[in-house]
């Protein structure tokens, strides 16, 4: 998930996050919606085995309201900071769907 100069959230699905995260900064291959709100900078990411489920990932995440998205994000920082391992895991991103849920 990217945040754009406006503020606004990004969720789109990729096999390389810091080439896709240079295309919507400095190519026509950038995601339409993002254009005339760059910068974007990376914010929340996750990692699947496999692409089906990250894209049934990333349309459950584009369902959520901006509040949803939010409370996502801190909690991924979170997790980097006082585990100071990748923001997720796949292991760990349906315990952290699971908190997401409940509080939102």
């Amino acid at each position: 998930m990217v945040e754009c100069s406006d503020g606004s959230l990004y969720t789109g699905f990729t096999v390389d996050i810091a080439r896709r995260v240079l295309q919507h900064n400095e190519s026509k291959l950038g995601a339409k919606s993002v254009k005339g709100k760059l910068p974007v900078k990376l914010v929340y990411s996750e990692n699947f085995l496999t692409k089906s489920e990250a894209l049934k990932r990333e349309h459950e995440i584009k369902g959520w309201s901006r509040v949803k998205k939010q409370k996502l994000i801190k909690l991924a920082t979170v997790n980097k900071l006082s585990d100071n391992k990748t923001l997720l895991k796949p292991k760990e991103a349906p315990a952290l769907r699971n908190a997401v849920t409940k509080r939102g």
